[in-house]
């Protein structure tokens, strides 16, 4: 690390001076100048190789729920610690409980849940395609949903499910509220094998200590089509983080934070014995960051039954068991036809293979672009089944000299694993060469790191895990994140520091380091 921060001094005056000027004379500053380091096997910025067969690839069939629902076109409700469930749930007239609210919820409507400790509810009714229902915490307030409703059949502490009719309960935004200590699941939507539930949004929740007698999740889903699962923090549960299970298509995992699970931080698993076709499709699992699950077993990203799905731009990191895992044990197919593009995955030493691909019939699934590290002392980066699997593709990763084609029983090298006809242009790195910050677990990319400019352009991956359109310099990276240049980004950062405060920013490559008081103090001119 001492040779990645060599430049403090000069870096500090050179902000101290960009920062006089980008704060008293422009808005903006243009991105600076980046020299493209080379790496081993990498390609010359000229010849930037596309892979020939993501070329034109399938869009990624995230379903409606990842659009934007209509804005909330009827009622406010109101529930409050201290409200009534004779009143009207008006903003003057809360109700007390959740499940009244959700109850009296009509097409359109906002159930907003001011400050407290509620118990859960029973969600029984449906929105509509132009008329979704919200449940919601009341803006700047802390909601805690920490047992289950009397209505509840599952011991879950928020259930969205119906026996009445065809079965089907859809168009619910669940957001922000903290849903804990469930006996069983936390946030639990459900369909039937014949009538899927679908078009849930649950996004911007801390989902955490749920089923840690009875070994269940912190989300769970099950028979459900359409759902957006987004910006949520899922730990501590005694199950996996997330749990996608039997039949359901079109979903979205993105930007959760999933970390210190017993088993999975997302597990996806069509489960063909309990009905329907037993395939979890067309998805796209992106922008996560998943670390310390696993102890109990069970990969970062666990996939039995999943088809036709992009996993993209994830970071898993110090996790027990496998990084990602391809396989069949209760799905319906053997998962295949998924593209595993621009992940990294750096696994605790107790782990298990980076990727795991289990059967020969897994096929048709491509890994490109991805950095692929375990610190265990045998394992490495892919355990395959057998020399060949119809249709995989690998190459342009970042891995280690350990490859198994035989279920990990022994280990091949590179060049071994590459005489195969696997990894062509792939090479071997240490993390510690790699990242910004790797005893703090910052997975950036450094200005130095061989990841720089050394994969394959993908259509398929426009942006990184920051949201950093790719590619930044004459190629993309490796791995989930894009070095980028700091210096575009230096308005923004001093905009954010406190005003009044003779401050200035040290910034290495892209990361802000600290604080140093300075004189003259910089004025903040907008």
């Amino acid at each position: 690390m001492v040779g990645k921060f060599n430049r403090r001094i000069g870096w500090l005056a050179f902000v101290f001076v960009v920062g006089l000027l980008a704060c008293n004379l422009s808005p903006a500053l243009p991105a600076a100048t980046e020299r493209a380091t080379a790496a081993p096997n990498a390609p010359a910025a000229s010849e930037q190789p596309t892979a020939g067969p993501l070329e034109e690839p399938a869009p990624a069939q995230a379903g409606p729920a990842t659009q934007a629902p209509p804005a909330g076109s009827g009622r406010t409700l109101y529930v409050a610690p201290d409200g009534s469930d004779d009143n009207d749930g008006s903003q003057g007239g809360p109700l007390q409980t959740i499940q009244k609210a959700v109850d009296a919820a009509l097409p359109g409507d906002t159930v907003v849940i001011q400050g407290g400790t509620y118990v859960g509810a029973r969600i029984e009714n449906s929105g509509t395609a132009g008329a979704w229902i919200t449940l919601t915490a009341a803006p700047g307030q802390t909601v805690l949903i920490n047992a289950p409703g009397p209505n509840n059949q599952h011991d879950s502490n928020l259930e969205v499910e119906t026996w009445e009719g065809d079965g089907i309960v859809a168009y619910w935004i669940i957001e922000g509220l903290e849903v804990a200590g469930a006996p069983n699941w936390g946030i639990d939507l459900r369909g039937n094998d014949s009538d899927h539930s679908h078009h849930f949004i649950v996004r911007g929740n801390i989902v955490h200590d749920n089923g840690l007698d009875t070994a269940e999740t912190g989300i769970f889903t099950a028979f459900v089509d359409d759902v957006t699962v987004e910006n949520n923090e899922s730990y501590g549960n005694g199950e996996h983080g997330i749990y996608l299970s039997n039949s359901g298509d079109r979903f979205t995992v993105r930007r959760n934070r999933l970390h210190d699970n017993a088993n999975c931080g997302l597990h996806m698993n069509g489960d063909l014995s309990q009905g329907g076709d037993g395939i979890i499709s067309d998805g796209l699992v992106e922008a996560n960051v998943i670390y310390e699950n696993g102890v109990g077993g069970c990969a970062g990203v666990n996939m039995d039954g999943v088809t036709d799905t992009i996993v993209r731009n994830n970071l898993i990191y110090q996790n027990h068991a496998s990084g990602i895992a391809i396989f069949q044990e209760d799905g319906g197919v053997c998962s295949r036809d998924n593209r595993v593009l621009n992940n990294t995955i750096v696994l605790a030493g107790d782990a298990r293979w980076a990727v795991t691909v289990s059967h020969d019939t897994c096929i048709n699934n491509k890994l490109f672009n991805n950095i692929l590290y375990t610190g265990h002392s045998f394992r490495g980066t892919i355990e395959f089944p057998a020399t060949a699997v119809p249709g995989f593709e690998s190459d342009y990763n970042i891995v280690m000299d350990r490859f198994s084609v035989d279920g990990g029983n022994n280990v091949i090298t590179l060049a071994q694993w590459q005489a195969l006809g696997y990894d062509a242009n792939s090479f071997i790195a240490e993390p510690a060469d790699l990242f910004l910050n790797l005893a703090n677990d910052d997975y950036h990319l450094y200005d130095a790191s061989p990841a720089r400019d050394a994969g394959v352009a993908l259509p398929d991956v426009p942006e990184d895990l920051d949201g950093r359109p790719r590619p930044v310099g004459p190629a993309f990276d490796i791995g989930a994140y894009e070095f980028a240049p700091f210096a575009g980004f230096l308005p923004l950062i001093l905009a954010e520091l406190p005003s009044g405060l003779n401050r200035s920013v040290e910034v290495v490559d892209q990361e802000v380091i600290g604080y140093w008081l300075l004189t003259p103090p910089i004025t903040n001119n907008q």
